[in-house]
């Protein structure tokens, strides 16, 4: 028989994509289908799982012709405690199915970023002015017994802050595998417990992987750091090309842990996929954890279309903690990221431990700025140059000025310390960019948003990173001098310095842009130069230039934050193993301080008074948070009802529960029983209630309260009286905006519970809305 003329064949063609009703032209993307949460009991067998990926697989097939077709097109099923899957589909299809009543969201899987500052930006805890206690410590047993997870960029084993040294058997609930991948090198062990990949989500959108991928080890050095920082082992005499040295040990050093890598080199400035994310949350719950830090996140979504609230919340409802970062888009407000209440949103701080170098003008003014440069420069004075006047003719003054790639002029830089402006690209590229361009030292300056934040690199050449008052000093020096000269010295360790902590200019803010009832950051932690183990397979400043291999690095941002908390919550989890998720961190908010180590309030990078939207609770202390006294706590019923506030129905609702769930009448959102009490829309006045809950002995507690300007406050009772552990007092607290003194801007007050001994203090975030006359 004659083949079908090519008309005919033609005809054939359209008829058939008629049919199916699917456009050959249309593009396919990867999503995810989130169906709440399974009613399956946690212990069950492989088949019970297939049988779960198999109701994925007649799911999706109802909507694309057969079983078969689904088949091909999921690449994730979820199956242990998230239900849902991930599948490549046509966004049609997604649409259509996120009209299914079964469908919680359908969305698109997104790329999230880590939160360092990437330029590079542990646990050093006897500097960093965060434990000053090793009895306390001692107390919780170094967070033995506890297992803490990480999403990230995997791990580098053969690290000693991951060595089995002291430890004994792996504990009896451990569930997870160490899955090596195609990495025959990479060995887990008593202390390294678990590891597992997750690349599926990042192959639907990058293409096809090879081998390589097929590994949880560490290739960037993100991931080790955040896991030695949040769990690592005690190892002696660490430093960064001499600097910092001590002793680096995690914030539960005896506790396991376990790596699981999501993030994968950028795809359009994205390297951690939502649906790799909720796979690895999905089975971190599943293998045991107890703590799980997250040192990434993206921009904000409602909380059904976020992996990590999705993730977290799941984990919230297993008593697994979670902790995340706040992110770096600061020092903007309304940037902060990881905005759900059950989980832990850390911001980032100094501490008191500086590298500092000095830049030495040829008029001999001084200045003080911070670096790891492990090299040195002669004694003497060199040629200084604004990095505009060693511009190619090619480059744009605005880009020179940066120091951006291949901006700089080998003819002008050569044997000259070059000043940079810091912004757009990472600080230590710019240094790389210098020496490239043959300068022999840098000046780094800041502009004038990142104020007084200064942060000690690894930079492969000598430099300093000097603020922004210093830096115009040092311009206006070379502006006015004939032949101006200058000289970098070495850096050195200095500790106790002060004032610290203060906020990162990086670190992100809120209000909460998704439910501005709930302040967002909670906490701040150290973010900025932290010391922690770090990968072998890349040099510290990331760069392909950089050869250099260092077993601990110096980073900084919200990601280097995150698991300093994460590793407190540990020893937490370790002393109170019956605890709530929330009380563990109602434990860390209500004992923080807003006060510096000089007793000033603290501040932000450019010398103002920082806000709780810079700090949330305020500065974590986790000597006070072992004995907080009193804690604010919330069951997963709370958390319904707060769904239920913000708008989803019962039936949606009742996919998280056992059994149909019925949503409280007239809940608030203000009335959820957070440690932090925001107020965003006050109208003539308001009454939130709050409860709390005895952890300690008997006492008395005695009201205490700071008005926010313009604002009063009233709280009945004003005494609460606690006779046993587990006692639970409510109280209600009523906001009046006075009148011509309040304001429409947001004003922040306090709200103290004391017996004497204990300070129970959450923040107060009120706005008035105030109506025209």
């Amino acid at each position: 028989m004659r083949p079908p003329s090519p008309s005919i064949h033609f005809l054939l063609q359209i008829l058939l994509v008629c049919l199916l009703h699917r456009p050959s032209f249309a593009v396919k993307k990867s999503y995810v289908v989130y169906l709440g949460a399974h009613s399956h009991g946690p212990e069950l067998s492989s088949v019970d799982f297939n049988q779960v990926t198999q109701s994925h697989h007649d799911f999706l097939g109802s909507f694309l012709g057969s079983s078969n077709t689904a088949k091909d097109s999921i690449f994730y099923s979820y199956t242990r405690h998230i239900n849902g899957f991930a599948a490549t589909l046509d966004e049609e299809v997604a649409v259509e199915i996120a009209k299914h009543p079964k469908v919680l969201s359908a969305f698109e899987n997104r790329g999230r970023k880590l939160h360092t500052t990437r330029s590079w930006d542990f646990m050093e805890l006897e500097h960093n002015g965060v434990i000053q206690s090793s009895s306390i410590w001692k107390k919780a047993r170094f967070g033995e017994g506890v297992i803490i997870g990480n999403l990230d960029t995997g791990v580098w084993p053969e690290s000693k802050s991951f060595s089995e040294q002291g430890l004994g058997p792996i504990p009896s609930k451990w569930r997870g595998i160490c899955d090596n991948g195609i990495d025959h090198t990479f060995h887990c062990n008593r202390k390294l417990i678990g590891a597992r990949y997750f690349n599926k989500g990042y192959a639907s959108v990058a293409g096809p992987l090879n081998s390589s991928f097929d590994s949880p080890r560490d290739n960037e050095g993100h991931g080790t750091h955040t896991l030695s920082t949040a769990g690592g082992n005690m190892v002696a005499r660490v430093s960064v090309f001499g600097q910092g040295q001590g002793t680096a040990k995690g914030g539960s050093p005896m506790a396991r842990v376990a790596a699981y890598k999501v993030c994968w080199p950028p795809v359009g400035g994205e390297e951690c996929f939502d649906a790799d994310i909720l796979a690895a949350f999905d089975l971190a719950i599943h293998d045991g954890v107890d703590v799980l830090s997250v040192s990434l996140g993206g921009s904000s979504s409602t909380f059904f279309k976020d992996s990590v609230a999705i993730g977290s919340f799941h984990a919230a409802k297993r008593g697994v903690v979670v902790v995340c970062s706040a992110g770096n888009s600061g020092p903007a407000e309304a940037t902060a990221e990881n905005l759900a209440p059950w989980h832990v949103t850390v911001a980032a701080s100094t501490m008191d431990r500086q590298f500092p170098t000095y830049v030495v003008l040829g008029n001999d003014i001084t200045f003080k700025g911070e670096s790891l440069s492990a090299t040195k420069l002669a004694h003497k004075f060199y040629p200084i140059i604004k990095a505009t006047d060693a511009k190619l003719a090619s480059a744009r003054a605005e880009d020179a000025v940066l120091c951006q790639n291949g901006t700089l002029d080998p003819n002008k830089a050569k044997g000259k310390i070059v000043v940079c402006l810091r912004g757009i690209n990472a600080r230590v590229d710019k240094g790389e960019q210098a020496f490239l361009a043959g300068a022999v030292g840098m000046v780094l300056a800041n502009d004038k948003t990142t104020g007084n934040e200064i942060i000690a690199d690894p930079h492969v050449l000598p430099a300093s990173h000097i603020n922004f008052t210093d830096g115009s000093a040092v311009f206006n020096y070379i502006n006015s001098t004939k032949f101006p000269v200058a000289y970098i010295t070495h850096p050195k360790t200095q500790l106790d310095t002060k004032p610290a902590p203060f906020m990162a200019a990086f670190s992100s803010k809120g209000p909460n842009t998704m439910v501005p009832e709930i302040l967002k950051p909670d906490i701040t932690a150290p973010g900025v130069s932290v010391i922690a183990a770090y990968t072998e397979a890349q040099g510290p400043t990331n760069q392909v230039f950089d050869k250099r291999r260092i077993p601990f690095n110096s980073v900084s941002g919200t990601s280097m934050s995150c698991p300093h908390v994460s590793g407190i919550v540990g020893l937490l989890r370790a002393l109170y193993p019956t605890w709530s998720t929330a009380a563990i961190k109602s434990a860390i908010m209500t004992t923080a301080t807003t006060l510096d180590n000089e007793v000033e309030p603290l501040l932000n990078a450019t010398d103002g008074k920082a806000t709780p939207f810079s700090y949330g609770a305020g500065h974590v202390q986790p000597n006070r948070a072992m004995d907080p006294g009193l804690v604010y706590d919330i069951t997963i019923d709370d958390y319904l009802n707060f769904l239920c506030a913000l708008g989803y129905n019962e039936t949606q609702i009742s996919v998280f529960t056992e059994g149909p769930y019925k949503c409280r009448k007239k809940f608030s959102l203000l009335n959820l029983n957070y440690p932090l009490i925001t107020v965003p829309k006050l109208s003539g006045s308001v009454t939130v209630t709050r409860t709390l809950k005895n952890v300690g002995s008997p006492g008395t507690y005695i009201a205490h309260v700071q008005n926010p300007y313009g604002i009063t406050v009233s709280v009945k009772p004003s005494i609460l009286k606690f006779k046993n552990v587990g006692e639970e007092k409510s109280f209600k607290l009523t906001f009046k905006a006075m009148q011509g003194k309040a304001t429409n801007n947001y004003a922040f007050g306090k709200l103290i519970w004391s017996d004497g001994k204990h300070y129970v203090t959450s923040p107060i975030v009120v706005k008035a809305l105030l109506t025209r006359n």
